[in-house]
């Protein structure tokens, strides 16, 4: 399963990419606010950062503005894959930016039926929403196995399966066994997925026994 981090920092992109877990990035309004830092910067700096995709969601509610956004966007750099919302307005922009060679990511899915759409679409990515779906008190994993074991039923489909709004390690690890493509990660789940207590223990213990290797300090 590959790794997207789901952040606008570019400082914590940096970091992520340094330890070779990286393979993409997930940005949206709500994060690219958060950095303070005018849209376009911010896109094109990460682009930099990282060779994998990186996503870059339009604003606009209207099929050919979304357009001109996404043509602009994919204008910055050669890996931006552009962001729709799953709606008509959203698939149909998505099915002409597909026809022109430009890479989707269709989000805001919480359906197999939406993603359905979406794959027939061109989608290049689907995002299901898990953790929002629990919040719901749905089972957001079932989602996921619906929507891949769905794709898996057609070999046509190459819509990848990019499960979004993952909250804990727990979800991750769900993912991968149900078969999903990608998980984007939040930084501090990224962080998590490191620690172990036994990991702690066992290098202390490695350590400590060190200290009396004759020479070694």
């Amino acid at each position: 399963m590959k790794f997207f981090i789901d952040t606008a920092d570019t400082d914590q992109i940096r970091a992520a990419a340094a330890i070779g877990v990286l393979d993409g990035v997930n940005t949206n309004p709500s994060l690219i606010a958060k950095s303070g830092r005018p849209f376009k910067d911010v896109i094109v700096e990460i682009c930099e950062l990282v060779d994998g995709p990186v996503s870059a969601e339009v604003t606009a509610t209207e099929t050919e503005a979304m357009l001109d956004e996404a043509r602009e966007y994919a204008s910055w750099a050669d890996n931006v894959i552009i962001k729709l919302p799953l709606i008509p307005e959203g698939l149909r922009a998505c099915k002409t930016l597909s026809d022109e060679g430009v890479g989707t990511n269709v989000t805001l899915c919480f359906s197999a039926n939406q993603a359905l759409l979406a794959a027939r679409a061109g989608a290049t990515y689907i995002s299901p929403f898990i953790g929002r779906l629990d919040d719901l008190g749905h089972e957001g994993m079932d989602v996921i196995a619906e929507i891949v074991t769905a794709y898996d039923n057609y070999p046509e489909i190459d819509t990848e399966v990019l499960v979004a709004s993952i909250r804990h390690p727990r979800h991750v690890t769900d993912a991968a066994l149900i078969g999903a493509d990608v998980a984007t990660v939040p930084p501090s789940v990224i962080d998590k997925m490191f620690k172990h207590p036994m990991t702690d223990i066992g290098l202390e213990k490695f350590l400590a026994d060190w200290e009396d290797v004759p020479g070694a300090s």
